[in-house]
């Protein structure tokens, strides 16, 4: 096997090099735009988060029983729950040794809002050329 056969890249000519150089700034230029897409995606694309967020959506639990509702063991519900928090997606409260969570409705729908205007600016772009 010679190293053309393993390249993953696209060996034919590039037809269009102000197009791809085009597409290559723009890229450039939403790459943090991009980076915060991916990390809304990557919460909403795991199921066992997705599932997290839809069960707190109605009201405030803790962390045992997320792990009953989820039928996790409590470290793999806690686990998930602070990639959770961690990008702001939750509120914790200390209530002595229990822990509990809910979600930010303003900050999902900010997020999700943000993901939406992102994707629609890029897609009006493309209707507009």
């Amino acid at each position: 096997m010679s190293i053309e056969d393993t390249d993953p890249r696209c060996l034919v000519n590039c037809f269009e090099p102000g197009k791809v150089a085009a597409a290559r700034m723009r890229l450039e230029q939403d790459e943090s735009d991009i980076k915060a897409v991916v990390r809304i995606f990557d919460v909403l694309g795991n199921r066992t988060r997705l599932r997290i967020l839809l069960a707190l959506a109605s009201e405030e639990l803790c962390v045992c029983d997320i792990a009953h509702a989820l039928n996790l063991s409590i470290s793999a519900a806690s686990h998930q729950l602070r990639a959770l928090h961690d990008r702001d997606w939750l509120r914790m409260r200390n209530d002595g040794k229990m822990v509990y969570y809910r979600t930010d409705p303003q900050k999902v729908k900010q997020l999700l809002s943000m993901t939406n205007a992102f994707l629609e600016a890029r897609i009006a772009q493309q209707k507009a050329g």
